[in-house]
């Protein structure tokens, strides 16, 4: 079963369940899904849902921190309720070796010598660590890596 027919099954059995919660974070995320197919004129595959799940969680985070600077603990807990939720449908993290590791074989694969090489390296590492680690980070130790 696809990652998408899982949710559209999750979304049903909140229905079944009256779990509005449940329900209608599951649909914000359908409805994410279904708003990238259009706008590309695409039916997405797993991973560029778990690309469009990853964007959600980000925003959610960020919004986290807001709503804490802001003095709002009760929209904080909501927010993070609903990353829970998603990543529900992601896979299980690597952890920072593993993620070393990944580098180390990306660089050696690609030949990376520079930060000018940086582009070759996380277009190697990126369909790996995919919703598995933090893009951010990993370039990061990738620049560090290369001398930058």
């Amino acid at each position: 079963m696809s990652l998408k027919d899982r949710i559209k099954e999750d979304v049903k059995q909140a229905m079944r369940a009256r779990d509005e919660a449940r329900l209608s974070t599951l649909r914000m995320l359908n409805a994410a899904i279904q708003r990238r197919e259009v706008d590309e004129r695409i039916s997405l595959d797993d991973i560029q849902v778990m690309a469009v799940i990853e964007k959600l969680i980000k925003q959610s985070r960020e919004s986290i921190e807001q709503y804490e600077k802001g003095g709002r603990p009760d929209l904080a807990a909501k927010e993070r309720g609903e990353i829970a939720l998603w990543q529900v449908y992601m896979p299980q993290p690597l952890t920072e070796a593993e993620v070393d590791q990944l580098v180390a074989a990306a660089i050696a694969a690609t030949g990376a010598a520079s930060v000018k090489d940086m582009g070759k390296v996380m277009a190697e590492l990126k369909p790996k660590l995919q919703g598995r680690a933090d893009m951010g980070k990993v370039g990061g130790k990738v620049k560090s890596r290369l001398g930058g």
